[in-house]
């Protein structure tokens, strides 16, 4: 019964990755492997871990990394950190590390980023996404973009506000709505010329799953 949980905790892991393009916690691995407590897979982890199976950073976040059949598909790439952006209403952000000055960075998988270039990370303050699965001190991965479709969750800066936010854009003629993905929240709305977008989210890290 032992080797065969491990054996679906290592399936699990790598279809995760595959998907997501990092690691999952103990507790995702718990639910997707219908696993009675987090406990019982720190156990078979650490079980793996001492068989040369997988390898782990003890003080660093989603650090489960498979250390067989290591191939194009499973290999790592660091990506900076280079701040913060609101999910709420806008709000000033101090100007972002940039990337040869990043002090974190964000380990995902190659699959993730697939040759795209200045992959990026922002750390989410704020709740108004979170119905698009983005809460407070999530992270966002994000591809520098200029032009999006209606409807991709994008940062937008507001020029004369000097703001960022993180928000759904949509655009309507000569105005763009910044909807929450919060049933409590209410749009917001400005003259087109006034948003530009700087990047759009390619996939979300997590933090309190």
């Amino acid at each position: 019964m032992g080797s065969q949980t491990r054996e679906k905790i290592l399936q699990f892991i790598r279809r995760f990755r595959e998907k997501k393009g990092y690691a999952p916690t103990v507790r995702e691995i718990a639910e997707g492997c219908k696993i009675s407590s987090p406990s019982v897979v720190q156990y078979h982890l650490d079980s793996l871990e001492q068989h040369g199976l997988i390898s782990r950073v003890r003080e660093k976040f989603r650090s489960i990394n498979l250390t067989k059949e290591k191939n194009a598909e499973d290999r790592q790439t660091e990506i900076p950190l280079l701040g913060v952006i609101a999910a709420g209403h806008p709000v000033w952000v101090p100007p972002a590390d940039t990337w040869d000055t990043a002090s974190e960075h964000v380990t995902v998988s190659s699959l993730l980023v697939r040759g795209k270039k200045n992959i990026y990370a922002l750390r989410v303050r704020g709740n108004s996404m979170v119905d698009a699965m983005i809460a407070d001190g999530d992270i966002v991965i994000m591809e520098p973009a200029k032009r999006i479709n209606d409807g991709d969750v994008a940062a937008a800066w507001l020029k004369n506000e000097q703001e960022i936010t993180l928000k759904k854009i949509h655009f309507e003629g000569e105005r763009v709505r910044l909807q929450p993905c919060n049933p409590y929240m209410m749009p917001i709305y400005h003259r087109a010329d006034n948003v530009e977008i700087q990047g759009k989210v390619i996939a979300v890290i997590r933090v309190h799953a």
